[in-house]
């Protein structure tokens, strides 16, 4: 039986104590297919104000982007990312006796700012203590050179992480969900990233619409060969207020049933190179806003069981 290496454990053993990531969400962040640089509406999956009956609460917001001259947010960006950090730490102390993190900034495009903007975040979330290294999703189409030349510069100190969305190889795919890039993005992006030696995690979605098994396995094979270091696995679940909705409804996509998901699963991780971690097999929601599937409602612990079991059946444990 052979233990796979999960994200938590390749921490643990670079650190030699367990590290863990804190989430940050930063007003004034959004993404090039929301704002309409390159798209409007967002992923079809992805809920977001375009699909939001109020829609005109937002009207005044300010978000920003590459081209942005100023930054009216950012004293207070800052002290979004001091108090999440200090919540989340004094959190993870007292209930998991963890001491040491990484500032995970997930919502939304995380490099899809002014560069001067990204710098002084980064930097703020590195002074908190206990932070030992940044975690950073974004796209392939928002990343700028002298920001992953920073993000170089930093790894000689601290451990950083770059997470991209790479979702399907197939640009008919991307085009149908509309991500607003191709695959060839993504693959420049992670291939610029590893040759300034970044760590990299790359995010696969399995159920996407009109693929099948063979596509989703050669995804996650291009993913492997493009020398991800890490990767989070994800099914594609219906929410409210999103395209993805619309098209369920009329018929015009049909969800990925637990027993496929967890059969493609498991031949990914099979085909996987042993080295690469992972981060995460599987996603859900427990709320109202779920439509489909099902079973991406029901409790962590009950696909967990699932999946661990599917998994140690073809001899891996994790």
């Amino acid at each position: 039986m052979q233990k796979l290496l999960t994200y938590g454990e390749y921490l643990k053993r670079k650190f030699g104590f367990r590290v863990k990531k804190i989430p940050i969400a930063i007003s004034g962040f959004t993404c090039p297919n929301i704002d309409g640089e390159v798209a409007r509406g967002g992923c079809t999956f992805c809920e977001n104000d375009s699909f939001s009956p109020n829609l005109s609460k937002n009207k005044d917001k300010i978000f920003l982007n590459l081209k942005s001259k100023v930054n009216p947010l950012l004293e207070n960006q800052l002290l979004q990312v001091e108090n999440q950090i200090n919540a989340d730490r004094t959190k993870f102390t007292k209930e998991l006796g963890i001491t040491n993190y990484l500032a995970y900034f997930q919502a939304f495009t995380n490099t899809y700012a002014p560069f001067d903007t990204l710098k002084a975040l980064y930097d703020r979330a590195l002074e908190q203590e206990g932070v030992l290294g940044l975690s950073i999703g974004t796209r392939s189409d928002s990343v700028e050179d002298k920001t992953l030349e920073y993000l170089q510069e930093l790894s000689k100190t601290k451990e950083i992480w770059i997470e991209f969305g790479i979702q399907s190889i197939y640009d008919k795919t991307l085009e149908r969900i509309n991500r607003g890039h191709d695959s060839k993005s993504v693959e420049i992006a992670i291939k610029k990233a590893k040759d300034l030696g970044l760590n990299v995690c790359g995010h696969l979605i399995f159920g996407l619409p009109d693929e099948n098994k063979e596509m989703m396995l050669n995804s996650a094979k291009a993913a492997f060969d493009w020398g991800i270091d890490s990767v989070k696995f994800h099914p594609l679940y219906v929410v409210k207020n999103t395209a993805l909705a619309n098209e369920y409804k009329l018929g015009k996509f049909t969800p990925i049933t637990m027993q496929d998901y967890i059969e493609v699963l498991c031949d990914a991780i099979d085909i996987m190179p042993k080295n690469i971690s992972i981060q995460r097999v599987t996603a859900g929601i427990e709320d109202d806003t779920l439509i489909a599937p099902q079973w991406c409602g029901k409790s962590k612990n009950y696909q967990m069981s699932e999946i661990k079991k599917a998994l140690r059946d073809i001899g891996y444990l994790y």
